[in-house]
Protein backbone atom coordinates (compact mmCIF):
# COMPACT_ATOMS: atom_id res chain seq x y z
CA UNK A 1 0.00 0.00 0.00
CA UNK A 2 0.92 3.07 -1.27
CA UNK A 3 -0.70 5.69 1.42
CA UNK A 4 -2.46 4.16 4.27
CA UNK A 5 -5.15 1.33 4.67
CA UNK A 6 -8.10 -0.23 5.85
CA UNK A 7 -11.09 -0.94 3.50
CA UNK A 8 -14.47 -2.75 3.25
CA UNK A 9 -17.77 -3.48 0.51
CA UNK A 10 -20.19 -6.37 -0.65
CA UNK A 11 -22.11 -8.39 1.27
CA UNK A 12 -21.04 -12.17 2.41
CA UNK A 13 -21.99 -14.69 4.71
CA UNK A 14 -20.96 -14.56 7.97
CA UNK A 15 -19.53 -17.51 9.75
CA UNK A 16 -18.67 -16.91 13.36
CA UNK A 17 -16.53 -19.69 14.21
CA UNK A 18 -16.92 -20.51 17.95
CA UNK A 19 -13.57 -20.72 19.62
CA UNK A 20 -13.80 -23.80 21.92
CA UNK A 21 -10.17 -23.74 23.20
CA UNK A 22 -8.55 -25.00 26.61
CA UNK A 23 -8.06 -22.88 29.62
CA UNK A 24 -4.38 -22.72 29.95
CA UNK A 25 -1.55 -20.95 28.14
CA UNK A 26 0.86 -24.05 27.56
CA UNK A 27 3.46 -25.47 25.23
CA UNK A 28 2.43 -28.94 23.90
CA UNK A 29 3.81 -30.92 21.22
CA UNK A 30 2.48 -29.70 17.74
CA UNK A 31 1.25 -33.15 15.18
CA UNK A 32 5.27 -32.84 14.08
CA UNK A 33 4.66 -34.43 10.05
CA UNK A 34 7.04 -37.33 10.50
CA UNK A 35 6.62 -36.81 6.75
CA UNK A 36 5.16 -33.75 4.27
CA UNK A 37 2.18 -34.43 2.11
CA UNK A 38 1.93 -33.42 -1.51
CA UNK A 39 -0.56 -30.51 -1.69
CA UNK A 40 -0.56 -30.23 -5.43
CA UNK A 41 3.24 -29.55 -5.74
CA UNK A 42 3.96 -28.26 -2.82
CA UNK A 43 5.49 -30.14 -0.03
CA UNK A 44 3.82 -29.45 3.23
CA UNK A 45 2.98 -31.47 6.89
CA UNK A 46 -1.11 -30.87 6.40
CA UNK A 47 -2.33 -29.42 3.20
CA UNK A 48 -4.37 -26.10 3.39
CA UNK A 49 -8.42 -26.22 2.91
CA UNK A 50 -10.07 -25.26 1.41
CA UNK A 51 -8.05 -26.48 -2.14
CA UNK A 52 -9.73 -24.36 -4.90
CA UNK A 53 -9.85 -26.61 -8.07
CA UNK A 54 -9.29 -23.81 -10.67
CA UNK A 55 -7.21 -20.84 -9.46
CA UNK A 56 -7.91 -17.29 -11.66
CA UNK A 57 -4.57 -16.47 -13.95
CA UNK A 58 -1.86 -14.49 -11.98
CA UNK A 59 -1.63 -11.78 -14.62
CA UNK A 60 -4.57 -10.43 -14.04
CA UNK A 61 -3.93 -10.02 -10.05
CA UNK A 62 -4.79 -6.47 -10.39
CA UNK A 63 -8.19 -6.99 -11.77
CA UNK A 64 -9.60 -10.26 -10.29
CA UNK A 65 -13.20 -9.79 -9.59
CA UNK A 66 -14.03 -10.77 -5.57
CA UNK A 67 -14.85 -14.06 -6.22
CA UNK A 68 -11.26 -14.65 -8.14
CA UNK A 69 -9.81 -12.72 -5.13
CA UNK A 70 -10.76 -14.99 -2.52
CA UNK A 71 -9.63 -18.03 -4.83
CA UNK A 72 -6.67 -16.25 -5.19
CA UNK A 73 -5.73 -14.88 -1.91
CA UNK A 74 -6.34 -18.46 -0.21
CA UNK A 75 -4.49 -20.38 -3.04
CA UNK A 76 -1.17 -18.28 -3.26
CA UNK A 77 1.04 -20.58 -2.38
CA UNK A 78 0.05 -22.87 -5.57
CA UNK A 79 -0.98 -19.77 -8.14
CA UNK A 80 3.06 -19.08 -7.53
CA UNK A 81 6.47 -20.84 -7.21
CA UNK A 82 7.01 -20.63 -3.29
CA UNK A 83 9.37 -21.80 -0.68
CA UNK A 84 7.99 -23.66 2.54
CA UNK A 85 9.02 -22.62 6.02
CA UNK A 86 8.40 -25.01 8.52
CA UNK A 87 6.55 -25.16 12.04
CA UNK A 88 8.17 -26.47 15.18
CA UNK A 89 5.90 -27.08 18.45
CA UNK A 90 2.75 -25.15 18.76
CA UNK A 91 1.60 -23.06 21.14
CA UNK A 92 -1.99 -23.45 21.81
CA UNK A 93 -4.37 -20.55 22.00
CA UNK A 94 -6.59 -20.46 24.60
CA UNK A 95 -10.27 -18.86 25.08
CA UNK A 96 -10.03 -15.17 26.70
CA UNK A 97 -12.04 -14.74 29.76
CA UNK A 98 -13.88 -12.00 28.61
CA UNK A 99 -14.66 -12.63 24.79
CA UNK A 100 -15.47 -9.60 22.26
CA UNK A 101 -19.30 -9.87 21.65
CA UNK A 102 -19.84 -6.86 20.05
CA UNK A 103 -18.03 -3.22 19.11
CA UNK A 104 -19.39 -0.17 17.05
CA UNK A 105 -17.46 2.99 15.72
CA UNK A 106 -19.45 5.48 14.21
CA UNK A 107 -19.03 8.24 11.09
CA UNK A 108 -20.85 10.91 9.97
CA UNK A 109 -23.80 9.96 12.63
CA UNK A 110 -24.03 6.34 11.20
CA UNK A 111 -23.13 3.59 13.83
CA UNK A 112 -21.83 0.30 12.39
CA UNK A 113 -21.60 -3.17 14.33
CA UNK A 114 -19.16 -5.77 14.59
CA UNK A 115 -21.26 -7.82 11.73
CA UNK A 116 -21.58 -4.17 9.39
CA UNK A 117 -18.06 -3.65 9.65
CA UNK A 118 -16.87 -7.78 8.65
CA UNK A 119 -19.62 -6.87 5.41
CA UNK A 120 -17.84 -3.30 4.79
CA UNK A 121 -14.59 -5.10 5.11
CA UNK A 122 -14.94 -8.05 2.86
CA UNK A 123 -13.62 -9.77 5.36
CA UNK A 124 -12.67 -13.09 5.38
CA UNK A 125 -11.40 -13.62 8.59
CA UNK A 126 -10.67 -12.18 11.66
CA UNK A 127 -8.54 -12.45 14.85
CA UNK A 128 -8.28 -10.72 17.93
CA UNK A 129 -5.77 -11.80 20.95
CA UNK A 130 -6.03 -10.13 23.83
CA UNK A 131 -3.07 -10.83 26.37
CA UNK A 132 -2.02 -13.34 24.40
CA UNK A 133 -6.06 -15.30 24.44
CA UNK A 134 -8.48 -15.21 21.71
CA UNK A 135 -11.30 -12.77 22.30
CA UNK A 136 -12.71 -13.09 18.91
CA UNK A 137 -12.25 -15.25 15.61
CA UNK A 138 -13.96 -14.71 12.44
CA UNK A 139 -13.48 -17.05 9.27
CA UNK A 140 -15.50 -16.88 6.35
CA UNK A 141 -15.95 -17.66 2.55
CA UNK A 142 -14.97 -20.98 3.26
CA UNK A 143 -11.45 -20.50 4.85
CA UNK A 144 -10.77 -22.30 7.86
CA UNK A 145 -7.49 -22.69 10.03
CA UNK A 146 -5.71 -24.76 7.75
CA UNK A 147 -6.10 -21.82 5.18
CA UNK A 148 -3.06 -19.87 3.93
CA UNK A 149 -3.71 -16.92 3.21
CA UNK A 150 -1.36 -14.51 1.10
CA UNK A 151 0.33 -10.76 2.65
CA UNK A 152 -0.11 -8.80 -0.25
CA UNK A 153 2.66 -5.80 2.24
CA UNK A 154 2.35 -7.20 5.64
CA UNK A 155 5.19 -9.44 4.57
CA UNK A 156 7.01 -6.15 4.28
CA UNK A 157 6.55 -6.21 8.18
CA UNK A 158 7.71 -9.57 8.48
CA UNK A 159 10.90 -8.55 6.54
CA UNK A 160 11.50 -5.40 8.83
CA UNK A 161 11.22 -7.44 11.61
CA UNK A 162 13.81 -10.02 10.25
CA UNK A 163 16.04 -7.38 9.71
CA UNK A 164 16.35 -6.47 13.00
CA UNK A 165 17.39 -9.99 13.70
CA UNK A 166 20.05 -10.10 11.36
CA UNK A 167 21.37 -6.94 13.03
CA UNK A 168 20.90 -8.47 16.53
CA UNK A 169 22.90 -11.33 15.30
CA UNK A 170 25.39 -9.38 13.54
CA UNK A 171 24.70 -10.17 10.25
CA UNK A 172 23.80 -6.81 9.41
CA UNK A 173 26.15 -4.77 11.34
CA UNK A 174 23.75 -1.42 11.37
CA UNK A 175 21.17 0.13 10.11
CA UNK A 176 23.05 2.97 8.61
CA UNK A 177 25.16 0.88 6.81
CA UNK A 178 24.77 1.22 3.10
CA UNK A 179 23.11 -1.03 0.51
CA UNK A 180 26.03 -0.86 -1.47
CA UNK A 181 28.16 -2.76 1.06
CA UNK A 182 25.73 -6.19 0.27
CA UNK A 183 25.24 -5.48 -2.91
CA UNK A 184 28.23 -3.87 -4.51
CA UNK A 185 26.75 -3.87 -7.96
CA UNK A 186 24.63 -1.41 -7.52
CA UNK A 187 27.43 1.21 -7.23
CA UNK A 188 26.47 4.08 -10.14
CA UNK A 189 23.02 3.46 -9.96
CA UNK A 190 20.30 5.13 -8.40
CA UNK A 191 20.65 3.20 -4.85
CA UNK A 192 24.20 4.60 -4.40
CA UNK A 193 24.87 6.19 -1.15
CA UNK A 194 21.17 4.87 0.12
CA UNK A 195 21.44 3.69 3.79
CA UNK A 196 19.46 0.72 4.93
CA UNK A 197 17.57 2.55 7.37
CA UNK A 198 16.64 4.62 4.41
CA UNK A 199 14.91 1.72 2.83
CA UNK A 200 13.79 0.54 5.55
CA UNK A 201 11.76 3.73 6.17
CA UNK A 202 10.56 3.88 2.04
CA UNK A 203 12.83 7.39 2.05
CA UNK A 204 15.87 6.34 -0.47
CA UNK A 205 14.47 8.79 -2.52
CA UNK A 206 14.55 6.75 -5.41
CA UNK A 207 11.55 7.11 -8.08
CA UNK A 208 9.40 4.33 -8.17
CA UNK A 209 5.46 4.20 -9.13
CA UNK A 210 3.26 2.48 -7.25
CA UNK A 211 -0.15 2.95 -8.98
CA UNK A 212 -2.06 0.03 -8.28
CA UNK A 213 -4.60 1.36 -11.11
CA UNK A 214 -2.64 1.92 -13.81
CA UNK A 215 -1.28 -0.95 -16.22
CA UNK A 216 2.40 0.86 -16.43
CA UNK A 217 3.44 1.47 -13.14
CA UNK A 218 6.23 0.07 -11.83
CA UNK A 219 4.58 -2.10 -9.33
CA UNK A 220 1.90 -3.40 -12.57
CA UNK A 221 5.51 -4.34 -14.29
CA UNK A 222 6.54 -6.52 -10.86
CA UNK A 223 3.33 -7.97 -11.20
CA UNK A 224 3.62 -8.94 -14.70
CA UNK A 225 7.52 -10.15 -13.96
CA UNK A 226 6.12 -12.28 -11.48
CA UNK A 227 3.55 -14.42 -13.80
CA UNK A 228 6.21 -15.81 -15.88
CA UNK A 229 9.43 -17.77 -15.72
CA UNK A 230 12.70 -15.73 -14.89
CA UNK A 231 11.07 -13.21 -12.71
CA UNK A 232 14.26 -12.35 -10.52
CA UNK A 233 15.98 -11.16 -12.74
CA UNK A 234 12.92 -9.43 -15.00
CA UNK A 235 11.70 -7.93 -11.19
CA UNK A 236 16.07 -7.13 -11.00
CA UNK A 237 16.06 -5.03 -13.91
CA UNK A 238 13.45 -3.31 -13.25
CA UNK A 239 14.59 -2.09 -9.93
CA UNK A 240 18.26 -1.37 -10.72
CA UNK A 241 17.22 0.78 -13.87
CA UNK A 242 15.07 3.00 -11.58
CA UNK A 243 16.19 6.65 -11.55
CA UNK A 244 16.57 9.23 -8.22
CA UNK A 245 13.83 11.50 -8.03
CA UNK A 246 14.86 13.25 -4.27
CA UNK A 247 17.54 13.28 -2.28
CA UNK A 248 18.06 9.79 -0.20
CA UNK A 249 16.54 10.29 3.61
CA UNK A 250 14.69 13.42 2.26
CA UNK A 251 11.26 12.56 1.39
CA UNK A 252 8.90 9.77 1.99
CA UNK A 253 7.46 7.74 -1.01
CA UNK A 254 5.94 3.57 -0.33
CA UNK A 255 8.00 1.09 -2.69
CA UNK A 256 7.76 -2.30 -3.42
CA UNK A 257 10.75 -2.44 -5.50
CA UNK A 258 12.86 -0.64 -2.83
CA UNK A 259 11.27 -3.17 -0.13
CA UNK A 260 12.09 -5.90 -2.85
CA UNK A 261 15.65 -4.57 -2.30
CA UNK A 262 15.43 -4.86 1.47
CA UNK A 263 14.61 -8.56 0.78
CA UNK A 264 17.64 -9.13 -1.49
CA UNK A 265 19.96 -7.10 0.80
CA UNK A 266 18.88 -9.68 3.85
CA UNK A 267 19.74 -12.60 1.86
CA UNK A 268 22.86 -11.86 0.77
CA UNK A 269 23.44 -11.16 4.49
CA UNK A 270 22.46 -14.07 6.05
CA UNK A 271 23.15 -15.90 3.22
CA UNK A 272 19.77 -17.52 2.67
CA UNK A 273 16.28 -17.04 1.41
CA UNK A 274 13.56 -15.29 3.16
CA UNK A 275 12.15 -18.67 4.15
CA UNK A 276 14.52 -20.58 5.51
CA UNK A 277 15.79 -17.22 7.80
CA UNK A 278 12.22 -16.82 9.01
CA UNK A 279 11.99 -20.69 9.75
CA UNK A 280 14.97 -21.14 11.95
CA UNK A 281 14.58 -17.54 13.37
CA UNK A 282 10.95 -17.31 14.33
CA UNK A 283 8.62 -19.99 12.93
CA UNK A 284 10.34 -23.02 14.80
CA UNK A 285 11.60 -21.28 17.65
CA UNK A 286 8.10 -19.28 18.49
CA UNK A 287 5.93 -22.29 18.23
CA UNK A 288 3.82 -21.78 14.99
CA UNK A 289 1.26 -24.20 14.23
CA UNK A 290 1.46 -24.92 10.46
CA UNK A 291 3.91 -24.43 7.80
CA UNK A 292 4.01 -21.73 5.91
CA UNK A 293 5.29 -20.77 2.07
CA UNK A 294 6.51 -17.66 0.90
CA UNK A 295 6.25 -16.16 -2.60
CA UNK A 296 9.66 -17.35 -4.48
CA UNK A 297 11.29 -15.19 -7.39
CA UNK A 298 14.06 -18.31 -7.63
CA UNK A 299 13.34 -21.07 -5.36
CA UNK A 300 15.36 -21.96 -2.30
CA UNK A 301 17.26 -19.13 -3.39
CA UNK A 302 15.22 -15.71 -3.40
CA UNK A 303 11.91 -15.12 -1.80
CA UNK A 304 10.52 -12.01 -2.51
CA UNK A 305 10.82 -8.96 0.41
CA UNK A 306 7.43 -7.08 -0.80
CA UNK A 307 4.79 -9.66 -0.31
CA UNK A 308 4.08 -13.34 -1.00
CA UNK A 309 3.86 -14.36 2.78
CA UNK A 310 1.15 -17.18 3.08
CA UNK A 311 0.28 -18.83 6.65
CA UNK A 312 -2.66 -19.25 8.87
CA UNK A 313 -5.10 -16.85 10.71
CA UNK A 314 -3.51 -18.11 13.93
CA UNK A 315 -0.06 -17.91 12.73
CA UNK A 316 -0.27 -14.48 11.63
CA UNK A 317 -1.91 -13.55 15.30
CA UNK A 318 1.39 -15.39 16.94
CA UNK A 319 3.87 -13.21 14.66
CA UNK A 320 1.66 -10.46 16.15
CA UNK A 321 2.47 -11.50 19.41
CA UNK A 322 6.32 -11.85 18.88
CA UNK A 323 6.55 -8.48 17.85
CA UNK A 324 4.25 -7.20 20.46
CA UNK A 325 6.84 -8.70 22.72
CA UNK A 326 9.55 -7.16 21.51
CA UNK A 327 10.89 -10.53 19.70
CA UNK A 328 10.94 -13.22 22.81
CA UNK A 329 11.22 -16.62 22.53
CA UNK A 330 9.43 -19.30 24.79
CA UNK A 331 12.53 -19.90 25.85
CA UNK A 332 13.37 -16.26 27.17
CA UNK A 333 15.91 -15.18 24.29
CA UNK A 334 15.35 -11.86 22.91
CA UNK A 335 16.15 -11.92 19.54
CA UNK A 336 15.56 -8.56 18.35
CA UNK A 337 17.73 -5.48 19.37
CA UNK A 338 16.77 -3.84 22.65
CA UNK A 339 13.78 -0.86 21.71
CA UNK A 340 13.60 -2.62 18.25
CA UNK A 341 9.84 -2.19 18.11
CA UNK A 342 10.23 1.30 20.10
CA UNK A 343 12.18 2.18 16.82
CA UNK A 344 9.54 0.42 14.18
CA UNK A 345 7.23 2.74 15.50
CA UNK A 346 9.24 5.88 15.40
CA UNK A 347 7.43 7.09 12.43
CA UNK A 348 9.75 9.17 9.73
CA UNK A 349 8.87 12.99 9.72
CA UNK A 350 10.48 12.43 5.86
CA UNK A 351 8.24 14.76 3.96
CA UNK A 352 4.87 13.22 2.45
CA UNK A 353 5.04 11.26 5.88
CA UNK A 354 4.06 14.27 7.79
CA UNK A 355 0.80 15.89 7.49
CA UNK A 356 -2.29 17.34 9.55
CA UNK A 357 -3.88 13.77 9.87
CA UNK A 358 -0.67 12.25 11.55
CA UNK A 359 1.01 14.93 12.52
CA UNK A 360 3.54 12.26 14.03
CA UNK A 361 4.31 10.87 10.56
CA UNK A 362 3.30 7.88 9.30
CA UNK A 363 5.45 5.37 8.61
CA UNK A 364 7.96 3.22 10.02
CA UNK A 365 10.56 0.63 9.60
CA UNK A 366 8.05 -0.94 7.48
CA UNK A 367 4.62 -0.77 9.70
CA UNK A 368 2.08 2.14 9.15
CA UNK A 369 0.46 4.70 11.71
CA UNK A 370 -2.79 4.13 11.11
CA UNK A 371 -4.31 5.86 14.50
CA UNK A 372 -7.62 7.72 13.86
CA UNK A 373 -6.34 10.80 12.29
CA UNK A 374 -5.57 13.80 14.02
CA UNK A 375 -8.23 15.73 11.73
CA UNK A 376 -11.22 13.52 11.54
CA UNK A 377 -14.39 14.66 12.54
CA UNK A 378 -17.64 13.31 12.93
CA UNK A 379 -16.25 10.04 14.18
CA UNK A 380 -16.32 7.58 16.87
CA UNK A 381 -14.13 7.02 18.61
CA UNK A 382 -12.74 10.33 18.33
CA UNK A 383 -9.28 11.33 17.37
CA UNK A 384 -8.80 11.94 21.23
CA UNK A 385 -9.72 7.90 21.90
CA UNK A 386 -7.87 6.45 19.23
CA UNK A 387 -5.56 3.57 20.08
CA UNK A 388 -2.21 5.15 20.43
CA UNK A 389 1.33 3.65 20.02
CA UNK A 390 0.10 1.24 17.35
CA UNK A 391 1.86 -0.69 14.49
CA UNK A 392 0.27 -1.70 11.65
CA UNK A 393 1.35 -4.01 9.19
CA UNK A 394 -0.85 -3.61 6.23
CA UNK A 395 -1.15 -5.05 2.60
CA UNK A 396 -3.41 -4.13 -0.47
CA UNK A 397 -7.00 -5.12 -0.59
CA UNK A 398 -7.16 -5.16 3.60
CA UNK A 399 -4.99 -7.37 5.08
CA UNK A 400 -3.71 -6.01 8.23
CA UNK A 401 -1.95 -6.92 11.62
CA UNK A 402 -2.41 -4.47 14.21
CA UNK A 403 -0.03 -4.34 16.98
CA UNK A 404 -0.69 -2.51 20.48
CA UNK A 405 1.66 -2.85 23.07
CA UNK A 406 -0.11 -1.10 25.65
CA UNK A 407 -3.60 -2.74 25.72
CA UNK A 408 -1.37 -6.38 25.44
CA UNK A 409 -3.84 -6.48 22.03
CA UNK A 410 -3.36 -7.77 18.34
CA UNK A 411 -5.74 -8.17 16.11
CA UNK A 412 -5.38 -9.84 12.22
CA UNK A 413 -7.86 -8.89 9.23
CA UNK A 414 -7.62 -10.52 6.61
CA UNK A 415 -10.21 -9.10 3.03
CA UNK A 416 -10.80 -9.01 -0.24
CA UNK A 417 -11.83 -5.27 -0.83
CA UNK A 418 -13.16 -4.20 -4.52
CA UNK A 419 -10.28 -1.86 -4.76
CA UNK A 420 -6.57 -2.25 -3.68
CA UNK A 421 -6.00 1.21 -2.03
CA UNK A 422 -9.69 2.84 -1.48
CA UNK A 423 -9.22 6.18 -0.28
CA UNK A 424 -8.33 6.50 3.47
CA UNK A 425 -11.84 8.69 4.60
CA UNK A 426 -13.49 4.73 3.76
CA UNK A 427 -11.70 1.78 4.49
CA UNK A 428 -8.55 2.59 6.05
CA UNK A 429 -10.82 4.75 8.29
CA UNK A 430 -13.26 2.22 9.24
CA UNK A 431 -10.75 0.23 10.71
CA UNK A 432 -8.70 2.26 12.87
CA UNK A 433 -12.21 3.06 14.56
CA UNK A 434 -13.26 -0.33 14.43
CA UNK A 435 -9.86 -1.55 16.30
CA UNK A 436 -10.12 1.39 18.79
CA UNK A 437 -13.58 0.49 19.72
CA UNK A 438 -12.59 -3.09 20.12
CA UNK A 439 -9.77 -2.09 22.54
CA UNK A 440 -12.35 0.59 24.58
CA UNK A 441 -14.58 -2.91 24.59
CA UNK A 442 -11.39 -5.19 26.40
CA UNK A 443 -9.89 -3.26 28.19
Amino acid sequence: MKNRQTLFPAVMKPLVLAVALGSAWSFVPSALAESAQNCDGVMLSSCPTPQDKTLPDPKDMLNWDQTARVIGFRNDYRNYAGDVFKHGQSTPFVRADKQLKEATYSVKGKTYTLQDYLKRQNATGMLVLKNGKVAYKYLGEGNTDQTLWTSRSVGKSVVSTLVGIAIKEGKISSLDDLVTRYEPDLKGTAWDGVTIKQLIQHTSGVAWNEDYTNPHSDFANLTQCEARPGTYDCVRKIVVGLKRAHPAGQSWSYSSGGAWLLGDVLEKATGMPLATYLQQSIWQPYGMAHDGVWHSYEPGKHDVGAHGFNATLEDWGRFGEFVMSGGRLPDGRKILPENWIEQAGNWTTAKNSVSAAHPNGLYGFEWWNNEVPANATDVTPAPSDSLKGSLWALGIYGQIIMVNPAENLVIVQWSTWPKAEPDFSAQPLEASLMFSAIAQKLH
